[in-house]
């Protein structure tokens, strides 16, 4: 658990940087010979920099000090603090911190603020403190989970978390920010939470949505800061000049890099305004693509100047989000994280220190991980001993069924729309011809009878079904497919694995990503987990799906504050107005699609 007054250095260790500092003593390591990114100014600094314990001394111009206990050569290359991640779940990387740690700090990723919203609902406040843990070289601050459940009308959900907990929470020293809120609460609970956060000091998380003018503005004014939502120029600008930092999210659902620095001259005026986050990103994508290298990558290729990429990933974020006195730069007195590049649009480090020592080398970490994984987080699927057919089903007395439904579209959003259903033996079916397949989200923590049932576009399954045990934010079972008994099927072989991905067809399983803690990650090696990824996502677009990442698409199907639609374990959402609708058109509002005789609890 990252405290950031642990961070800080003790009497002891300013005497001896100031002694460094002042050529009185012999530094610990220097850093030889790199351009260096000037933690004040918008250049390049020829430097040496001289590192005393877990901190900087000081910075001088090359040569001027001759000798320290170890040297680190930078000769024609770059150094740049670690990058910090501003925005991420950890549960979605489906990777235990320490292995996350493995993926990240070799790529240069150092720190990250995340939200363990995913793990309030499954395990509670001892889960939460449980992803802010690892002994693995790698800063975790907490962005505060603000509601869980999210709402108690319309989800059962799983743990249950006293608001009183959360206000106190943000005044903990690893808290950075109160984490990410539905847009759509105006009440006074939401409210009061985010005044406790502005007076601990903290800044709010934000999550708009794709929301403009009123609701936007409202949100905001609560004292929301920033939002990693903004997918559009047009977004950017209208946060940005209400004063909002926009995380850019380069996720495994969305890469908001592309369209946000693709139009290089509309989006200047923000730049200065913008930093980082992955948000949600699996451990393929991290061990593929990359981590906030990545985006620093793509903004260098799109025009960005290098001075100004780097400092987005490092000193912008820091200064944000209040962390600038320990980290983000490379500055006197904070902390020696900061990685040599020898290409500055590669950015593939081939030296990675953090707190002064060296952690990674040429993209592979040189530290170990043996975090304990506490017995308690494992076996957490709890299903009825029976799973009755009639939880998935959709009654109709007609020929043919028109239903409300939702299309995916730029990555977890959902477009309202609405189809036309046959039904056959007096329940509506799916329709793989046109692609509007069954969803169902069922309770995994109660061992309930409780699920909601809708329809969506977007998947491409012409037979088969896929499931997750990961359903946003409630971390629900989730499944979607072209037949009931491929549904049940798969459900049945996550309840076996104790939680995970599986892809089916019929009875036949097809694929699996085994994630026993908490039903959300592996603490296997993230190479493991990368690869059973990468062919269960194979094997899925085999059954006709066109998601490159299939189930961390499914997992927020279901979400009720991004438009238009949702579905929870109570039923199809409107998530405008937050409430329960009927799945069947016309239909009264709290009928979700079951008649009286198979409803369920």
């Amino acid at each position: 658990m990252t405290d950031k007054t642990q961070l800080i250095p003790t009497t002891a260790e300013l005497m001896r940087l100031r002694a460094v500092a002042a050529g009185l003593e012999r530094p610990d390591v220097i850093v030889r010979g790199g351009l260096v990114l000037s933690p004040g100014t918008e250049e390049w600094l020829e430097r040496d920099i001289l590192i005393a314990g877990r901190h900087i001394a000081t910075l001088t111009p090359w040569g001027h000090v001759t000798g320290a206990e170890h040297e680190l050569d930078a000769r024609g290359s770059w150094v740049v603090p670690g990058f910090i991640d501003a925005h991420l779940h950890v549960e979605y990387t489906n990777l235990t911190p320490g292995q996350l740690a493995r993926v990240s700090v070799p790529r240069g990723t150092t720190t990250v603020l995340t939200d363990p919203n995913a793990a309030a609902n499954v395990w509670g406040p001892e889960g939460m403190d449980y992803m802010l843990t690892t002994g693995a070289p790698f800063h975790i601050f907490q962005q505060v989970s603000p509601t869980t459940p999210a709402s108690t009308t319309l989800e059962r959900g799983g743990a249950v978390i006293p608001e009183e907990t959360v206000l106190t929470r943000l005044h903990d020293d690893v808290t950075a920010t109160l984490g990410e809120g539905n847009p759509f609460d105006l009440g006074e609970v939401s409210t009061a939470r985010f005044r406790e956060a502005l007076v601990a000091g903290r800044r709010i998380t934000g999550h708009t949505a794709a929301q403009s003018h009123e609701t936007l503005w409202s949100y905001l004014s609560a004292g929301v800061g920033d939002d990693h939502n903004a997918a559009t120029v047009e977004e950017v600008l209208e946060r940005t000049r209400l004063g909002a930092m926009v995380t850019v999210m380069g996720s495994s659902l969305a890469d908001n890099t592309v369209p946000l620095f693709a139009d290089l001259d509309a989006v200047a005026p923000a730049l200065r305004h913008m930093c980082f986050c992955a948000d949600d990103k699996h451990a393929l994508d991290l061990s593929g693509q990359g981590h906030i290298d990545h985006h620093v990558r793509q903004a260098v290729r799109f025009g960005v100047d290098p001075v100004l990429a780097y400092r987005m990933a490092t000193a912008q974020p820091a200064h944000y989000y209040r962390l600038d006195q320990v980290l983000g730069l490379l500055a006197p007195s904070r902390l020696a994280d900061l990685q040599i590049i020898p290409d500055l649009a590669e950015v593939r480090p081939t030296t990675v220190m953090v707190a002064g020592a060296v952690v990674a080398r040429d993209g592979r970490a040189v530290f170990d991980v043996d975090d304990e994984v506490p017995a308690w987080t494992r076996d957490s699927i709890r299903l009825p001993d029976v799973i009755d057919p009639a939880l998935l089903r959709v009654s109709a007395d007609t020929p043919r069924a028109r239903v409300r439904a939702m299309e995916m579209y730029d990555g977890y959003f959902k477009r309202a729309f609405e189809a036309e259903l046959p039904v056959a033996g007096g329940a509506v079916q799916c329709d793989t011809a046109t692609d509007v397949l069954k969803i169902a989200v069922i309770d995994r923590h109660h061992a309930e009878p409780l699920a909601g049932v809708g329809f969506v576009r977007g998947f491409g399954l012409r037979r088969g079904a896929i499931a997750i045990s990961m359903n946003c934010p409630n971390m629900n079972i989730a499944v979607v497919g072209a037949d009931d008994a491929s549904m049940l099927r798969a459900v049945e072989e996550i309840r076996a694995m104790g939680g995970g991905f599986v892809t089916v067809d019929g009875d036949d399983v097809l694929a699996r990503v085994e994630l026993p803690v908490g039903g959300m990650m592996s603490d296997a090696p993230f190479e493991q987990t990368a690869a059973a990824l990468e062919h269960a996502h194979a094997v899925t677009a085999a059954l006709g799906c066109p998601i490159p990442s299939p189930y961390i698409i499914l997992s927020f199907v279901g979400l009720y504050v991004v438009p238009d639609l949702g579905v929870t374990e109570r039923g199809l959402v409107d998530t405008f107005s937050q409430e329960v609708v009927d799945v069947l058109l016309p239909g009264p509002v709290d009928a979700c699609g079951h008649t009286d005789a198979d409803r369920h609890p």
